[in-house]
Order: C-alpha cells, then sequence, then structure tokens
C-alpha cells in the first residue's frame, strides 16, 4: 500500500509542477505583451514599391542617400542602427490595431501605415477611433484586414535600409519610419 502511495504521491507532484510551468508561462506572455514579430512575421525587407499617389518629401530633415540612426525599435535590432534614406515622402501616417487576415492574436498600435495604404482613402485624414481596410502588406495578414486607426500625424515618412543591430541582417526598403524616429549620426 505504502508503495502505491509513493507513486500516487510523485505523480501528482509532477503533474502539479507541470501545471504550474505552464501557468507561468501563459501569464507572462500576457503581462508581457507580444511585439510585431510574435503577432505576424514582419516583411522585413520589401520590393521598395511605393504606393499610388505618394509624394516625395520637398525639403526632408533627412535627404535620400544620407545617413541617419533610427531611434525606435518597430522590430528587433532596429532601434539604434544607422540607415540610410532610400525615399522621404509627406504624407499621413497612422498606428493602427487589426486582427490579421490569416487568424492570430490582434496586433496593437502597429507603427506605421500611410494614408496611400488605406484601400479607397478619402481626401482629408482619418481620425483616431476610423475604421478602415489595410492595402499595406508589411506584416502577414494585413493586407485586407479591417483597422481601427489608434493615432494620425501628418509628417515625413521615410523607407529606409539598415543592418539590425542583433544579428547585422541587411533589411532594405523597410516601410516606414517616421522623422521624429530618426536623428542625424
Amino acid at each position: 500500500m505504502k508503495f502505491k502511495q509513493k507513486i500516487f504521491h510523485s505523480l501528482t507532484l509532477t503533474l502539479v509542477f507541470l501545471l504550474a510551468a505552464c501557468s507561468t508561462g501563459a501569464q507572462e506572455e500576457q503581462h508581457t505583451g507580444m511585439n510585431h514579430e510574435e503577432n505576424g512575421h514582419m516583411d522585413h525587407s520589401s520590393s521598395g514599391e511605393v504606393p499610388k499617389g505618394l509624394k516625395e518629401a520637398e525639403s526632408p530633415a533627412f535627404e535620400v542617400g544620407s545617413k541617419a540612426i533610427i531611434n525606435t525599435d518597430h522590430m528587433e535590432g532596429m532601434n539604434g542602427a544607422e540607415a540610410t534614406i532610400v525615399g522621404a515622402f509627406d504624407t499621413t501616417v497612422y498606428a493602427i490595431s487589426y486582427t490579421p487576415t490569416t487568424g492570430g492574436e490582434q496586433v496593437e498600435n502597429h507603427k506605421w501605415i500611410v494614408h496611400e495604404e488605406i484601400k479607397g482613402a478619402k481626401e482629408e485624414p482619418y481620425e483616431p477611433g476610423d475604421k478602415v481596410a489595410v492595402e499595406a502588406d508589411h506584416m502577414e495578414g494585413m493586407e485586407g484586414a479591417e483597422a481601427t486607426i489608434d493615432s494620425a500625424e501628418q509628417t515625413t515618412v521615410y523607407m529606409v535600409d539598415y543592418s539590425a543591430s542583433t544579428d547585422g541582417e541587411l533589411v532594405k526598403n523597410h516601410k516606414w519610419v517616421t522623422e521624429s524616429e530618426l536623428s542625424a549620426r
């Protein structure tokens, strides 16, 4: 009888430890939040194709061909990386929240899409809370998704090339970094 009790207690303790480990992992995932890479595959590089109607900036703070330091962390390895400016455009830029068309968790406060990446965009800028259909394909499941505008800002946006500070991966034609997210090197 004692042998059966020991096995039962051992199995019970093992089960308790396994459940505790699974529970802790789920809680950590909930509390730490999810970045863009965990929530969907981000296309680090793009073809460099510019959305129809996007106008080149007339006097950008960072000229095409110049270098700048990226001061944002849209993706791992971006913050602190040296960027080469590939394009500069004046537009309205939006942070959006959406559920990917491929399923999965909602992406919160994705930065950035530009006005010209909204399907059937009206002339005037959208306001926070407005619902839009996304034509951008920066992340898997983004194109065709219905999104809510979290913020809107009229600014100069940049397409940049950079080497990730984490692993040196060359990222070409990354869309988009705002003027306030760059600094002179």
